[in-house]
């Protein structure tokens, strides 16, 4: 993990080392606008109905800033709804999941603190479509996705 860098990630694009990076994790667009070892900030767009299921970042506190549309998110077991301005705060060892159930696309910004692993997690999962294997790697950055229910 590097320090910070000085400059803009300019609206629409993503930075990794250089302008115009994105990824494609399960139907989702995610750009990095900002990585360094204290936190990492990414851009975020769903289709109507794409999610992230629930997980738990166990050495990491994350945040979403609801950009555009709504989401269904399920918090330590509680399921609740945030939209446009609303903020999400999801301390490390929470169980989490967001739902895109609205039939419209929706937008946010996440950052998490510290960085960790996260976006190389994100790196590996580009494009990757073998939901086994998303799980895998998770654990393997520190991300712990949980069964689904019975």
């Amino acid at each position: 993990m590097t320090a910070e860098i000085p400059g803009i990630t300019r609206a629409g694009t993503g930075f990794d080392g250089t302008e115009g990076t994105v990824w494609n994790i399960l139907g989702q667009t995610y750009y990095p606008k900002q990585s360094c070892e204290s936190s990492f900030a990414f851009e975020a767009l769903s289709p109507p109905g794409t999610f992230v299921p629930p997980h738990i970042h166990p050495t990491q506190d994350e945040y979403i800033l609801m950009l555009e549309g709504t989401w269904k998110l399920i918090l330590d077991g509680q399921t609740q709804f945030a939209s446009a301005g609303d903020l999400v705060r999801m301390p490390r060892g929470i169980m989490h999941g967001y739902f895109n159930e609205s039939g419209a696309p929706a937008r946010a910004f996440f950052w998490v603190t510290p960085g960790r692993r996260l976006h190389d997690l994100f790196k590996a999962l580009h494009n990757l479509s073998d939901v086994d294997e998303v799980v895998r790697l998770s654990k393997a950055h520190e991300v712990d996705f949980l069964p689904p229910p019975a």
